[in-house]
């Protein structure tokens, strides 16, 4: 029996577009929009920011200094963090599970973008128990350990969660520590995957 229900943040709770970032910054940098993108997401500087291996500090310092930004640091931290919307849909779903589940957040993110989301999604993050967010653990999905954190953190066995991601290696981690998984794409196939686990929906 489901008793745990975790959802991923990025492209579940809520939409993000990592572009915007990108061409907001490069009217201040000495790069292209392209190659700061490249820099700025999929490579080592986000795997070490997201990992809580790089502050805060250090992370605006390289991105700088790499990217021969001009802006000040308001404008640098304003451009990196502004670009999530909310997915309205899972979000009214939410507080429909928490009388039922226990509910959980887990993310890979970073200490600025999980500051701003914090204010951003204030109204639907307070039906969650905890956030179990990369940066704070020290290690991001798909590692093992971040399931392990999240489970203990549940206090439930790995059969009894039930953890949902918009990214196929994600959920394949899950599962293969013993966890249920469902692959996000739309709510109406989430809803389905869901019942069909015998998760109560409202």
């Amino acid at each position: 029996m489901i008793k745990t229900i975790v959802f991923d943040f990025g492209n579940v709770l809520g939409h993000f577009d990592p572009h915007l970032v990108s061409r907001r910054l490069a009217a201040h940098a000495g790069v292209s929009a392209d190659e700061l993108h490249r820099y700025l997401f999929g490579g080592q500087l986000e795997d070490d920011y997201e990992s809580g291996r790089l502050s805060t500090a250090a992370f605006l310092q390289q991105l700088r200094q790499t990217c021969k930004l001009t802006c000040p640091d308001d404008v640098l931290v304003t451009s990196f963090v502004d670009m999530f919307r909310p997915n309205l849909e899972v979000c009214e779903l939410v507080p429909k599970l928490k009388p039922r589940y226990q509910l959980l957040v887990l993310s890979n993110t970073n200490d600025l973008h999980a500051r701003h989301i914090r204010r951003q999604f204030a109204d639907v993050l307070r039906h969650f128990d905890a956030l179990v967010l990369s940066h704070e653990v020290g290690c991001r999905k798909p590692q093992p350990g971040i399931f392990e954190h999240c489970r203990q953190r549940a206090g439930c066995a790995p059969a009894e969660c039930l953890f949902i991601d918009d990214l196929p290696t994600n959920v394949a981690g899950a599962r293969a520590c013993g966890w249920h998984g469902i692959v996000y794409r739309d709510v109406p196939q989430l809803r389905r995957e869901m019942e069909a686990l015998g998760v109560v929906l409202g």
